[in-house]
């Protein structure tokens, strides 16, 4: 699902709002979400799932184009734990 296809929905169920509105609102949650990562952070959403940032040491890897090593520095990135209730949803099918 793409999020055009998100706002499509949303406005559709929720008939008082335009796809504008929709699209403004969406695109708050996701910012806020960003925000709260991006100051390192995490967001929890029950029974969907919590975004949370883990951090990767500092590494050696290989160019695959020259072979050479090269060093790959210390960084944090974005992990989703999923929740419960989605982990259910997903595997009845």
């Amino acid at each position: 699902m793409t999020k055009s296809v998100l706002i499509e929905r949303i406005s559709e169920k929720l008939e008082g709002l335009s796809k504008k509105q929709v699209e403004v609102i969406i695109e708050t949650i996701f910012e806020s979400i960003k925000e709260a990562l991006a100051k390192g952070g995490k967001v929890e959403i029950r029974g969907f799932g919590n975004f949370r940032l883990r951090s990767r040491n500092a590494r050696k890897a290989r160019n695959p184009k020259t072979g050479e090593a090269v060093e790959v520095p210390p960084k944090k990135v974005p992990y989703f734990k999923v929740g419960k209730d989605l982990r259910e949803m997903v595997n009845k099918v």
